[in-house]
């Protein structure tokens, strides 16, 4: 594979981590709203368990493939594929963090 085709790949991961995250915010954001005020077992039970699966499915998407093809002997484009996938991860967040900011700095000016 080409250095630019492990790029692609390596947004492709990081977008889908970014959107599964996404989703999981959303659902904890309204999860009032989804499962109601009660309090019981079943809601810390429920968080544990999505914060479990969570791990396998961004791990999957981070290192599934960098350790299939270290494991093949491809350790450069493993690392390229890792470290790309992670230079997105950090490029996504600091999007984020400058939305909040201008949120932030938005509101404080409008009052």
């Amino acid at each position: 594979m080409k250095k630019s085709e492990y790029l692609l790949k390596s947004f492709i991961n990081a977008a889908g981590v970014f959107i599964y995250v996404s989703a999981v915010a959303w659902l904890m954001f309204n999860s009032q709203n989804i499962f109601g005020k009660d309090e019981n077992f079943l809601i810390p039970l429920f968080v544990l368990m999505l914060f479990v699966i969570s791990a396998l499915i961004t791990g999957l998407l981070i290192l599934g493939k960098p350790i299939h093809l270290y494991l093949s002997g491809f350790k450069k484009e493993a690392f390229i594929l890792l470290f790309s996938t992670l230079g997105w991860l950090i490029l996504l967040t600091a999007v984020v963090v400058v939305f909040l900011l201008y949120n932030s700095l938005a509101k404080a000016i409008n009052g």
